[in-house]
């Protein structure tokens, strides 16, 4: 028997968590409820938790802390879920690791397709090897090397040279993982636009800068080291790294 999604709603309204919960529960989703930072975190340390339903009003620890410290400490998808809903909210939803924004009022079937995306998502999100020309192919490693540096595929963790490890957002992921399979290749803004058109989270060209810069920074060794994603200016991006799997990573 499949084991339900497990989903953590938090909002300050009672009545929304009421809807919200009931719903889902019509999808086979099974959703538990918190009021505000101190409840989410009781709530994520009684059970596993698939999937964090955010809205940002909240009491005590805003929102926005709150999506700050969950995208530090873990590889958990969640979705804002606000009233705040202009681009310039959405551009810090990204910013903080989001895997999608959705805006009140919302319609609740929207709601559910999109949470279901996140979930797949999560579930089996791993870059499919590019079928070879003849008949042998490889079998894809768990992990890609690089420059030093290292992607562990399942848990979308990032691994420097000095062996600092760094949890990816969705975002994060498939923008690097885009990246991955151009290896030292013009990419463009429309391309990476493309790429992130399956998250059903669609990206302005401003928004695929701010990624950029956020997946810049962490990838970098210091101040003085060339930054591996280089801005072909009026064109792009280029990767200039050449990836290795590897072997039983």
């Amino acid at each position: 028997m499949t084991t339900r999604p497990q989903l953590l709603v938090v909002d300050d309204d009672d009545t929304i968590l009421d809807l919200l919960c009931d719903y889902l529960a019509r999808f086979g989703l099974v959703a538990h409820r918190a009021g505000n930072g101190a409840q989410m975190w009781a709530q994520l340390e009684a059970r596993p938790i698939d999937l964090v339903l955010l809205d940002l009003m909240l009491p005590g620890t805003d929102g926005l802390t709150l999506a700050r410290q969950l995208h530090a400490s873990s590889t958990m998808p969640f979705i804002i879920l606000t009233a705040r809903g202009d681009a310039a909210d959405r551009v810090v939803g990204l910013e903080l690791g989001a895997d999608d924004y959705i805006s009140k009022p919302f319609e609740p079937r929207e709601l559910v397709a999109r949470v279901q995306a996140v979930l797949r998502r999560s579930a089996t999100e791993r870059p499919a090897a590019a079928p070879a020309p003849t008949a042998r192919v490889a079998a894809k490693s768990e992990s890609v090397a690089f420059e030093g540096w290292q992607l562990h595929r399942e848990a979308r963790l990032l691994t420097s040279p000095s062996g600092r490890q760094m949890p990816l957002s969705s975002a994060e992921y498939q923008l690097l993982t885009s990246f991955l399979r151009r290896p030292r290749q013009l990419v463009s803004r429309s391309e990476l636009q493309s790429d992130a058109s399956g998250r059903e989270l669609k990206l302005a060209s401003r928004s695929v800068d701010l990624l950029v810069s956020r997946l810049r920074q962490k990838l970098s060794t210091g101040p003085d080291t060339p930054s591996l994603i280089r801005t072909v200016r009026g064109v792009g991006y280029l990767f200039d790294a050449q990836p290795q799997e590897v072997p039983g990573g």
